[in-house]
């Protein structure tokens, strides 16, 4: 995994926590499961653009931010 990849997954971690969101709620609202999500922030899956898109809405993440 590139070391780019790892940083946007690991933002997006940072994200979810700093709102106090659980893995759970989160999945929840983007329509994934919540191992799917868990492997994304773990590094063992690369979600797609959409489903990066979509935890950067669901985040209030402005994708600028996210690709930083």
């Amino acid at each position: 995994m590139e070391k780019e990849t790892e940083k946007i997954l690991e933002k997006i971690r940072q994200k979810r926590l700093e709102k106090k969101l659980s893995l759970l709620h989160l999945a929840q609202e983007l329509g994934i499961s919540h191992s799917h999500l868990y492997y994304i922030e773990s590094k063992r899956v690369i979600p797609s653009i959409d489903v990066i898109v979509k935890i950067a809405k669901a985040l209030d993440f402005p994708l600028n931010d996210l690709l930083d």
